[in-house]
């Protein structure tokens, strides 16, 4: 019998709209980027050599369009296996003529074992991954401790690694598989869980998160 890898996503795709499939149509060639499982070269990709930030699970793309704008010396490779938000996103980008994002419509843990050389990423953002609140879908779980081997190979050393969540059995879980990491340890300059660090915004997610009374936890650490 096959065994089939655990997932840490389930496939929602929802509605797909004219205007997600237009960008998918007209901007997919300019922000696109096609799995095929063999190492990318990211200075091609983008043009130039710049610091690379991957974000896994955007979702809508709202933090990762901000951060484009934002940190324009920045290089931003978005994953998100959930094709409407990366419309959207696309759409967005191309309004504003960002030239400094590629994207992949994949799973992130393949792009990160066969598409990302080690020591080739700046940073890694995780924000609000499904908690699979239930106890017996903990095991599918994105931040697990083989995860967070793979990611600390394929961050530079001194790189950083930022998670956030609203559920406060996910955040002790965080905390719990952080805490046993060999190669990650707290960035002292963001020490505090309960503070939101200054190049992520309030997303239109969070707000629905605070508006149900979920508190939100950050988590920064640093690549040894």
């Amino acid at each position: 019998m096959h065994n089939r890898p655990i997932r840490s996503f389930v496939l929602r795709q929802g509605r797909f709209t004219p205007a997600q499939q237009r960008a998918f149509d007209e901007h997919w060639s300019r922000y696109g980027l096609d799995y095929d499982g063999r190492r990318r070269d990211f200075t091609a990709a983008f043009g130039r050599a710049a610091p690379l930030v991957l974000e896994i699970g955007f979702g809508n793309g709202e933090q990762l369009l901000h951060s484009s704008q934002a940190e324009p010396a920045r290089d931003f490779i978005g994953v998100e296996v959930h094709r409407p938000g990366v419309g959207r996103l696309m759409n967005g980008l191309a309004g504003a003529d960002l030239g400094n994002v590629r994207l992949y419509a994949h799973d992130a843990v393949e792009v990160l074992e066969n598409e990302i050389a080690p020591g080739a990423l700046a940073e890694v953002r995780i924000y609000f991954p499904d908690p699979w609140h239930k106890k017996r879908h903990n095991k599918r779980r994105l931040v697990q401790p083989g995860f967070l081997d793979l990611l600390a190979s394929r961050v530079v050393s001194g790189g950083r690694l930022h998670l956030a969540t609203d559920w406060a059995d996910y955040a002790e879980h965080m905390q719990d598989v952080l805490a046993r990491a060999p190669l990650w340890r707290p960035d002292p300059d963001h020490a505090s869980s309960a503070e939101r660090p200054p190049w992520r915004i309030e997303t239109h997610f969070e707000r629905r998160g605070l508006r149900l009374g979920h508190r939100v936890w950050d988590f920064v650490h640093a690549r040894l």
